[in-house]
């Protein structure tokens, strides 16, 4: 297969710049690439850290977008996992080198060569990488995940950041019956985060500055709920938590 891939994006020509509907090139497939016809792609707050280039080393025209789902359009010669018409995902990385021993451990991230994300970075070729901000994607099939048919596309997309971003640590502490887990914040992150500790059958406490958002808190599983903004709080809770996860950026005190 060494047809490359034309795909309509949008993208910003330098830092800070508006988005513009331009046209890019997708790489032929490889033996285990799979190209995917893009339904949905979330917004991270990153993309906009990354198009105003407020990280450095920004890499324009840029094509934001790493919360990507859709539709199997074609597949390599030696792809096994995958086929034709498959519903699927790809999160925020899309290569590694799949032989070092954080790859073999499943902690790519680490890998010794250098991971590559979806956007904002580079193949192993030296060619730039492009997101989900595009018509469609090309990627090898170990970095790319199964969506069930039970779950609409438009609500998995944002699993795929801001979904793993919280499953990983409640999964990795083991968030579970009989733990207490707090969560501290109820935006983005948060509101996902009472969903899944509950749903691994922990007993979960929302930690937020008021208690404005209460009522929606304790509709999505939360059995307590605190104002941060209220010293007494702290006196109250301490010592009563298995896990505590933080998901708001400020500065805080987290002693």
């Amino acid at each position: 297969m060494c047809q490359t891939h034309q795909s309509n994006v949008i993208s910003v020509s330098h830092a800070k710049a508006n988005f513009e509907r331009t046209t890019i090139e997708r790489r032929a497939l490889r033996p285990h690439d799979i190209l995917i016809d893009i339904q949905f792609s979330g917004i991270c707050h990153s993309d906009i850290h990354s198009a105003f280039d407020e990280w450095g080393g920004g890499i324009f025209p840029m094509v934001p977008g790493h919360e990507i789902t859709g539709v199997v359009a074609a597949v390599g010669d030696d792809v096994t996992k995958f086929q034709i018409g498959d519903r699927v995902g790809v999160g925020c990385f899309v290569d590694s080198c799949g032989t070092c021993e954080y790859c073999q451990n499943g902690d790519e991230q680490y890998c010794t060569k250098g991971v590559v994300q979806t956007y904002n970075s580079r193949d192993y070729d030296g060619e730039p990488t492009y997101g989900g901000y595009s018509q469609k994607i090309v990627v090898t099939e170990r970095f790319v995940v199964s969506i069930p048919e039970q779950l609409p596309l438009d609500a998995a997309s944002p699993l795929l950041c801001a979904g793993i971003t919280t499953y990983s640590p409640l999964k990795h502490w083991k968030a579970g019956p009989g733990k207490k887990v707090a969560i501290v914040g109820m935006g983005g992150l948060g509101h996902v985060a009472i969903q899944f500790a509950r749903a691994l059958g922990a007993e979960v406490t929302v930690l937020s500055r008021s208690l404005n958002k209460k009522e929606e808190a304790l509709s999505f599983g939360a059995k307590d709920y605190f104002a941060t903004s209220d010293p007494e709080t702290f006196q109250t809770l301490a010592g009563q938590y298995d896990l505590i996860l933080n998901t708001v950026s400020a500065n805080i005190n987290v002693d």
